[in-house]
């Protein structure tokens, strides 16, 4: 990938002898060489795949807000940033049960025309490796694939759109360690974009749309399908549902209103565009339920011809179930 990087630097966060996290500083920054480009760029792609992001804004009295400023300006140098920006997260990290020990990786650089400032806590692990002479000995490497403690900050937007609620991007991290609330603490954030709801607001939009559009059935499926294609390319590619984009792939209804005209009509407030969610985008092509012990996914196009619910009896009955089920359903009878 195009990568230009401009600074950074790498601390460590660990425990002392009193259980207590301290920060052990870098002396200077690192090197702009192959190998810090390349970690910086396999830190950018490792955060683009993360799935369930939050976006945010600084508060007006953001503290982390005026260093980066004084950082954009020249008024400060990236070290001194780092080292306020360290202290400041390991007092903030403090305050939670899970006050981790990793690698703490700052870093400034540019990315297809875009500004970023990326924080991030990298685990640090040992493997094994064998040496020259055939002896076994440990080495410690950064695990990458493991980090769930980041934020991006997309400074290109930040600077030339300061009414933006979503040039802060962060990881949720993982269900109970409230990873979310110390970061936005750390950076004196606040919650901005809430993708998941854009994504729900959208599927009523595309549901409303066919309804109004009095499509048949099979019109239905391959409207809702096309919208699934469309908004699964760009999860996997890493881009964000644009609107208007997929409006353009969609057909319009009998009298010519497109998808796009149809949502502004109605005030659905969806964004110009927003990440997608794939649980969201696979309730347009498949009913999904679970609970009680029971798990349960089929395409919705079954509905009605292989799968048929009564809603006074609360029952579904499916015609032809799948083989390596009926086997086990087969082998397990009596």
């Amino acid at each position: 990938m195009s990568l230009h990087l401009s600074n950074v630097i790498l601390h460590q966060l660990r425990k002392n002898d009193s259980d207590e996290l301290i920060v052990n500083f870098r002396t200077e920054c690192l090197e702009n060489d192959t190998s810090t480009e390349n970690l910086v760029a396999e830190l950018h792609r490792v955060f683009n795949s993360k799935v369930g992001k939050g976006f945010g804004s600084f508060k007006s009295d953001s503290e982390f807000q005026i260093w980066l400023h004084e950082l954009r300006k020249g008024g400060k140098n990236f070290y001194d940033f780092s080292q306020l920006s360290a202290n400041r997260l390991k007092n903030e990290l403090s305050k939670y049960p899970f006050a981790d020990e990793g690698i703490l990786v700052i870093a400034e650089y540019q990315s297809l025309a875009t500004d970023y400032l990326f924080v991030a806590i990298v685990p640090s692990n040992q493997s094994l490796k064998v040496t020259e002479g055939l002896d076994i000995s440990a080495t410690d490497y950064l695990d990458l694939s493991k980090m769930d403690i980041a934020a991006r900050i997309d400074l290109t937007s930040y600077e030339t759109d300061k009414e933006s609620n979503r040039y802060l991007a962060y990881i949720k991290g993982r269900v109970g360690r409230k990873v979310a609330d110390f970061f936005l603490d750390f950076l004196q954030a606040e919650v901005g974009l809430d993708t998941k709801q854009q994504n729900q607001v959208l599927m009523q939009a595309v549901d409303d749309f066919c309804t109004d559009s009095k499509l048949e059935k099979e019109e239905m499926i391959s409207y809702k399908k096309q919208v699934a294609d469309y908004c699964n390319e760009q999860i996997k590619t890493g881009d964000e549902v644009q609107v208007r984009e997929l409006s353009e792939e969609l057909p319009p209804t009998h009298e010519g209103t497109s998808f796009l005209d149809f949502t502004q009509e109605r005030g659905y407030e969806l964004e110009d565009s927003f990440p997608g969610d794939r649980t969201a985008v696979r309730k347009l092509t498949k009913y999904v339920g679970a609970g009680g012990g029971l798990n349960m996914s089929f395409d919705s196009m079954l509905l009605g011809e292989r799968i048929f619910y009564d809603p006074e009896t609360d029952t579904l009955t499916i015609k032809g179930t799948p083989p390596n089920l009926r086997d086990q359903l087969t082998r397990n009878q009596g």
